[in-house]
């Protein structure tokens, strides 16, 4: 996807761009390639690719929610930045905290995000369900993008979610853990409100956006340490 492309599917997605925001985009994509070179942060790094499946993917997390209309997101699991910080580049005024196990991960972000001189940016380095358990219900929208199965990261993330708030899984052919998530929306007092599906320009390949809104405050119980998620899933 060129840069001429990238901008014509953002604006069918209802997004303008300006030249501050392309010169960020582009500074990403270089230090993303750069530090690359000394740690796996992606598989992907042809300029192309990285604007197609990396950044313009991102941001169709706008085909269900209008983040115009929302004050803080979470992104858990966010890896590379993906789509918390091309996310937060696009929508300068939204609170945007990345979360992520691997400190060196985090260590890039806070390379990118100094360099990008962005503020209200926060990285946190933990895993998503230990760090549930003394910050919940602090954000109006928690996403996760190709993290984990739908009713793990239905735990992982709901706690977090404002009641009223939403949680929005990112995922490819999501067909059987939607299937498999009824018992983990039941506990975690959540809905599934929306499902989107989509193709991927030019490649065409399968992406679902699942829209979860939390119904009411979360049990203490969630979330469960990480073993007894993986042993015992919902």
């Amino acid at each position: 996807m060129n840069q001429n492309k990238f901008i014509d599917e953002l604006n069918k997605l209802g997004i303008s761009i300006t030249e501050l925001q392309l010169e960020q985009l582009n500074q990403y994509y270089k230090l993303l390639v750069e530090w690359n070179e000394k740690m796996n942060l992606t598989g992907i790094t042809e300029q192309n690719d990285v604007y197609l499946k990396h950044f313009y993917d991102s941001l169709t997390l706008c085909k269900v929610i209008d983040l115009n209309t929302v004050s803080t997101l979470c992104d858990i699991g966010t890896g590379a930045g993906f789509p918390g910080l091309v996310i937060k580049i696009m929508f300068p005024e939204l609170k945007v905290t990345l979360i992520d196990s691997l400190n060196k991960r985090i260590q890039f972000l806070n390379y990118v995000i100094e360099q990008l001189h962005l503020d209200k940016i926060e990285t946190i380095s933990a895993r998503a369900e230990e760090y549930g358990i003394n910050n919940r219900e602090l954000f109006d929208v928690v996403t996760a993008r190709a993290v984990a199965p739908l009713n793990h990261l239905i735990e992982y993330s709901v706690p977090l979610v404002k009641t009223n708030g939403y949680f929005i899984a990112m995922k490819a052919n999501a067909e059987d853990e939607i299937k498999n998530s009824d018992k983990a929306l039941q506990k975690l007092d959540s809905m599934l409100e929306q499902i989107e599906c989509f193709n991927l320009p030019i490649e065409e390949s399968k992406r679902t956006l699942i829209k979860v809104k939390k119904i009411k405050e979360t049990s203490k119980l969630f979330p469960r340490k990480y073993s007894d998620i993986k042993k015992k899933p919902l």
